[in-house]
């Protein structure tokens, strides 16, 4: 499949269970090894765990301490839940973030899900159709406010007269808006509308190959030519690890995806070079062209540096 995106790389640090100090220092070096994207992930209860009360940071006020410890990589959240935020408050926090960051910001955002969160700090969850038309609502304001001198919006769920966002983002003209999620009949549809990056997170890549067909269809509805659109995914890295961690690793994303565990190896970074370039290939050749690499306390530092070192460099030497 033709793109006009090169092969990126990212890593993605959930913050829970985790020092700052430990956070700092992984991506300070994923920044110098040559990762293209870092990002945090917007929850205040940690999340995949029995108990959701351990510590957890605060996504954005996390990102804008990261930023001064990083120089080149795109930073950002995957993603954050538009529930949780006013879209103008959102806009004005991601303008001030590009700006501190010298342009380097990618906003991720999507309809939010984390039932409990909503729950504990009296947040409105919606339904799920109420959350998707929110979603699309908030872009628009969001996307007018860095774009435009005065926004206004008479929707459903926000109305918004004369919002001013001052000073701009640096990025031109806008900075890139990623949204998260498969849901093939709407959401993907605003993927097709408003999305400058799309990611899907634990997929395969026959599944992600089927999605982006979907977006290409909404695309011809939408008037839009989705190949401007880069596609994401976001899984697992286990690479040169020993034996008993790949079988781990395996289990782990197999339970979580109701698969075996050599069924789910397959959507995994794993085993050594050859093996983890076959997979980007068989990615590629779906549509992807940005790798994620979930992290999760304790990080992998000599698995994320290994890769940098030896497989970043073959990709890009393609």
């Amino acid at each position: 499949m033709p793109t006009t995106h090169p092969i990126r790389f990212g890593i993605q640090t959930g913050q829970q269970n985790v020092s700052f100090d430990e956070i700092r220092d992984l991506w300070s070096k994923a920044d110098r090894w040559g990762y293209d994207s870092l990002w945090v992930f917007d929850h205040f209860y940690p999340i995949f765990v029995p108990d959701p009360t351990g510590p957890c940071m605060e996504g954005w006020t996390l990102l804008s301490a990261l930023s001064q410890h990083t120089k080149r990589a795109r930073i950002g959240a995957l993603v954050n839940g538009n529930t949780y935020r006013n879209p103008c408050v959102l806009a004005k926090m991601a303008a001030t973030l590009d700006v501190a960051s010298q342009g380097r910001l990618n906003l991720g955002i999507g309809a939010g899900w984390y039932e409990l969160e909503h729950q504990s700090f009296g947040i409105d969850f919606k339904t799920i159709p109420g959350r998707l038309g929110a979603l699309d609502e908030s872009v628009k304001i969001i996307k007018g406010m860095f774009t435009q001198n005065k926004t206004s919006l008479d929707g459903r769920h926000y109305k918004v007269k004369d919002a001013v966002c001052n000073p701009k983002p640096l990025t031109r003209p806008h900075p890139p808006i990623m949204i998260g999620g498969q849901g093939e009949r709407t959401l993907l549809k605003l993927v097709a509308r408003h999305a400058d990056m799309w990611n899907s997170t634990g997929s395969s890549a026959e599944r992600i190959a089927h999605l982006i067909s979907v977006i290409e269809r909404h695309g011809d509805t939408e008037g839009r030519n989705t190949d401007e659109i880069e596609k994401t995914v976001m899984m697992a890295l286990c690479y040169g690890a020993s034996k008993e961690r790949e079988q781990m690793v395996m289990q782990l994303v197999g339970a979580m995806s109701g698969q075996k565990p050599e069924e789910a190896r397959r959507q995994i970074m794993i085993g050594g070079k050859n093996e983890c370039l076959d997979t980007v290939e068989r990615y590629r050749k779906a549509g992807v062209t940005h790798f994620i690499f979930m992290q999760m306390a304790p990080y992998q530092m000599d698995e994320v540096q290994r890769f940098a070192e030896d497989v970043i460099p073959a990709v890009r030497a393609k």
